[in-house]
């Protein structure tokens, strides 16, 4: 289903959703990506440059919130802009659970021009792991 802006007011909040990430994400998000970064595989790596343990792609964090955008809007294209600051890694444990990542996303303007403004949180163990994240929609 597509939204469209008569459907949308300020303050609606988007459908909030959880999405697990494991080692063996990161490993297939490293083919993906081609980013090989040993802090997102190596344990005793990661320890050795001050982190708790492996993190995530920050970019892969990015990704999960730009998913929660394309499934509201129900089409990638309608994303006209979107920006995060990558504040707190997600630290992925070494278990069949890995990380558990709660994506939400609140619409903070209606413009007149069709485009709606998104304030996105993504949170790991309580805490915000990207900062001023938003996307800007073109709805029809």
């Amino acid at each position: 289903m597509t939204v469209t802006l008569a459907q949308v007011n300020k303050g609606d909040e988007l459908p909030a959703t959880s999405v697990r990430v494991t080692r063996g994400d990161l490993v297939r998000y490293a083919g993906a990506s081609g980013d090989f970064n040993p802090i997102h595989y190596s344990e005793s790596f990661a320890r050795r440059v001050g982190l708790p343990d492996v993190i995530a792609h920050g970019m892969l964090t990015m990704a999960l919130a730009t998913r929660l955008v394309s499934d509201w809007v129900g089409d990638p294209g309608r994303i006209v802009e979107h920006g995060v600051r990558f504040t707190r890694p997600v630290v992925v444990p070494d278990d069949d659970e890995g990380a558990l990542v709660e994506l939400s996303g609140k619409v903070t303007a209606v413009n007149e021009d069709g485009t709606v403004k998104l304030t996105l949180t993504a949170k790991c163990a309580g805490q915000g792991v990207l900062g001023g994240a938003y996307a800007l929609v073109h709805l029809p």
